[in-house]
């Protein structure tokens, strides 16, 4: 597949920075993956989602508070996405394989497939951030146009007004499209998809018709249609804005960078992989232990990137060991102090790709 390359011959950040988060851990005495913060979480956040559907299946709730634990249930799964099965599927949240992957299905719970994301974020996204033509996180032209190599069209003017309502939608498309497209064209946007045994085709469907089953047809039997329409559209209205709007901050904002690559080309890039890391992601509100609880530390993007399989509940510590080395390396460490400052910084960017590209020449050259 056409890919890009990175230069390996001046790594030495990050050896000396691997050896320093080595030695926190040793010295401290404490493994790399989950611990008692993450395990209590996951119950109090399953358990939230399973008291929330029980009320909406088991009792006779009027339209108001119905509509409110559907909205308060889509921000559940979001967080249940970002603290549990995300460190699940990244051999992050235990030191056994086997509940990495049990827990990694809490991906297929919510009716998204855990097989196709390990190869779109883990591989994918982890080695290629925000290069256009492999990260098929900023593969959303012609919709929005994420960074400026990608191709501009009329729409793209007022993108920044409509991010929202395609944010909202962004988990609906996921689960009833995307994932489809990836089983039967048998690709992940430019790249061919693993090869899936009879085990994950099983697996995929089943969850597939779980998903269709308890969030679909035993609703309507107890709402019917357009009641259950309403919530499952709210449920996913806060589901998606929640999930797209966290991981935007994360590399789509003003002080990240971008590369390119054409799909006939492989290109080789003068920088060390991780550095490409740090010049492409962004952390946000690394103050805030409130913030970090509810997104699953993914505040603290940069160490989640070069670190993919340290579970986050160790992000804020291990993060002043990598602002210290790239201070050293006289590096960049990309930061927003706060969740606002990080948002308010998406929509300027998404607001300034919508420009026509002469317009935005213009603009550089003024």
């Amino acid at each position: 597949m056409p890919k890009i390359t990175f230069s390996n011959r001046n790594n030495e950040f990050y050896q000396s920075l691997k050896i320093a988060v080595d030695e926190y851990f040793e010295k401290n005495k404490i493994k790399k993956t989950g611990d008692w913060r993450l395990y209590s979480k996951t119950i109090i956040l399953i358990g939230a989602a399973i008291t929330g559907y029980c009320f909406l299946m088991l009792t006779n709730l009027t339209a108001i508070p119905a509509l409110l634990i559907c909205a308060g249930l889509g921000y559940v799964f979001a967080c249940i996405g970002f603290s549990v099965m995300h460190d699940a599927n990244h051999g992050s949240y235990s030191t056994k394989p086997w509940l990495n992957d049990m827990m990694g299905l809490t991906a297929n719970a919510l009716g998204a497939s855990s097989f196709f994301w390990k190869q779109k974020h883990n591989i994918l996204h982890h080695t290629y951030t925000n290069v256009d033509g492999l990260d098929d996180d900023i593969a959303k032209s012609p919709i929005i146009r994420q960074c400026e190599s990608q191709r501009w069209v009329p729409a793209h003017k007022i993108q920044h007004l409509y991010l929202l309502p395609v944010y909202a939608l962004s988990s609906i498309f996921w689960i009833f499209f995307m994932d489809f497209t990836k089983y039967f064209t048998g690709k992940i946007y430019t790249t061919d998809a693993w090869k899936m045994s009879a085990k994950n085709k099983t697996i995929f469907w089943l969850t597939k018709a779980g998903y269709l089953t308890f969030y679909i047809v035993l609703p309507i039997v107890k709402w019917g249609f357009l009641p259950w329409l309403g919530g499952f559209l709210l449920l996913h209205a806060a589901m998606g804005l929640t999930l797209s709007i966290v991981f935007q901050l994360a590399h789509v904002v003003e002080n990240t960078e971008f590369e390119h690559v054409d799909l006939d080309e492989t290109k080789h890039v003068e920088t060390a992989w991780a550095v490409h890391e740090l010049k492409t992601t962004s952390n946000f509100a690394m103050g805030s232990k409130v913030i970090s609880w509810f997104v699953g530390g993914l505040n603290f993007q940069i160490e989640h990137h070069l670190f993919p399989k340290v579970s986050h509940v160790h992000y804020p510590a291990i993060s002043k060991i990598v602002q210290q080395k790239c201070a050293e390396y006289n590096l960049p460490y990309n930061q927003y102090h706060t969740m606002l400052q990080a948002v308010a910084s998406h929509f300027r960017v998404m607001k300034y790709l919508g420009k026509k590209p002469a317009e935005m020449q213009q603009q550089i050259a003024a």
